[in-house]
């Protein structure tokens, strides 16, 4: 079936039927109004200012660690820490080989 001729068949099956009365009149108004009206429960006013405190100063921490790591100078005699890991998970594989 042709995708235009069913959109003409439902609008002229819904232009053709009259609105029922089932719904009384301005009924969405008043549920929006009422949905409005309703406030937020107080006693978690206190837990989502104390969490935008703590997001916050999660991000100053963050900058500033970044800007430390950013702006400290290298050392002279930086070591790889790859090596060092590496050399540490290993660590216990060459103490089985020297095994009697």
């Amino acid at each position: 079936m042709d995708i235009a001729e069913l959109q003409k068949k439902l609008i002229a099956a819904a232009r053709a039927s009259a609105p029922g009365d089932q719904v009384p009149y301005a009924f969405e108004k008043r549920v929006t109004a009422l949905l409005a009206s309703r406030v937020a429960p107080e006693n978690l006013d206190g837990w989502v200012r104390g969490l935008w405190r703590a997001a916050m100063s999660c991000v100053a921490v963050a900058l500033l660690c970044g800007a430390w790591t950013f702006f400290s100078p290298a050392a002279a005699s930086s070591t790889d820490l790859s090596q060092n890991f590496e050399t540490t998970l290993l660590a216990s594989v060459d103490q089985a080989d020297q095994a009697p």
